[in-house]
């Protein structure tokens, strides 16, 4: 006497049933490709990560350059303001700069040679024009020349003044 399994007992892969189709119409096994080729990248991309952000001396290096004494503070000199007739229409210009220099020594020297300073600078605003001025790219240009122009030795045998920036303060067009 044989007992019989009730089928829904009977194991699914049995020689009597064979396996049913998936649902998907048999894709269950591109599922898996995708698994056998995701994972490896999954694996290779975290590995690499993790050798660049441990293993790269690079990083290290930008925190060995960084100083260890605190930047100095930075030297400004304020100038004057300046007025000038602008040609062709008979405008003026009434304009602030303000210098920054590198040490005390040019901050002397701009001071001691003001007048000279002023001179240069008001020659060059006196030939420009009110259209130029009023466009940033003619400001960028100015502020520009009146660099080049502090460059340029204001005395024999006086060092270069060394001017790393030029602002604006005030500026204005009639």
């Amino acid at each position: 006497m044989s007992a019989q399994i009730p089928s829904e007992n009977r194991s699914k892969e049995s020689p009597e049933n064979p396996p049913a189709p998936s649902e998907n119409g048999g894709k269950k096994t591109g599922k898996k490709w995708i698994w056998l080729v995701l994972l490896p990248l999954i694996l290779a991309g975290a590995g690499g990560a993790s050798w660049y952000f441990l293993f790269n001396k690079e990083t290290d290096k930008s925190m060995e350059h960084e100083p260890s004494t605190p930047a100095m503070p930075p030297i400004f000199v304020e100038l004057e303001a300046f007025t000038v007739n602008l040609p062709p229409d008979g405008q003026f210009l009434q304009a602030t700069f303000t210098l920054q220099v590198s040490d005390k020594d040019d901050t002397e020297n701009l001071t001691l040679y003001m007048p000279q300073v002023r001179s240069r600078i008001l020659l060059l605003l006196s030939n420009k024009t009110a259209d130029n001025l009023l466009l940033l790219e003619g400001k960028t240009l100015l502020t520009e020349e009146i660099m080049t122009l502090l460059k340029q030795p204001l005395e024999k045998g006086l060092k270069q003044i060394k001017v790393t920036n030029v602002f604006i303060t005030s500026f204005v067009i009639q």
